[in-house]
């Protein structure tokens, strides 16, 4: 789960918490409204104090439905925002696994420049893999080779012009 995603669910529960005292509080108001109205009976009409406690109860029942809204509304966007998210993720992937293939890149290869795309270090990228960094660093040489790029900032730059363009996703490889 992503750290905004963290972040906005912690902001629904605290209004979650925040709306359920306020439904307890508005429970209390709207039965001690009606115990007080039907104490007073028909002399309520009097009783300038009843009248405010009864406004005030409305509003604090009607900013609980305009909360319970508004969350509602806030829930189904970030639903909303992450299911954009994970199908822009799947739609790069493909894009670079795409390109890996063109390039002609071994599993092993694809898995490497996976990592170096995500920015691990060449140590990062052997322990995540459990091979030696020579290794790694074969692979790379690799994978700068066949994609005709000379380092790592250039296979990057490759396949984000491809992510960018339009239309057509192939990208020529440097000579």
């Amino acid at each position: 789960m992503a750290f905004s995603s963290r972040i906005s669910r912690r902001k629904a529960a605290g209004l979650l918490i925040l709306m359920t005292a306020q439904v307890f509080c508005a429970v209390f108001f709207v039965t001690d409204v009606i115990s007080d109205y039907q104490e007073v009976g028909v002399d309520a009409v009097a009783h300038t104090h009843l009248y405010i406690e009864t406004l005030a109860t409305l509003s604090l029942v009607l900013a609980i439905l305009f909360e319970g809204n508004v969350l509602a509304k806030m829930l189904r966007r970030q639903a909303h925002l992450e299911a954009s998210l994970n199908n822009a993720r799947a739609a790069v992937q493909d894009i670079m696994d795409e390109q890996f293939e063109k390039w002609g890149l071994t599993p092993s290869e694809q898995d490497i420049a996976t990592f170096l795309v995500k920015g691990f270090s060449t140590a990062e990228i052997a322990e995540l893999r459990g091979s030696a960094e020579g290794t790694v660093k074969t692979h790379l040489n690799s994978i700068y080779r066949k994609s005709g790029s000379r380092n790592r900032t250039e296979v990057l730059s490759l396949l984000l012009d491809c992510i960018m363009v339009t239309g057509d996703k192939s990208v020529p490889t440097q000579a």
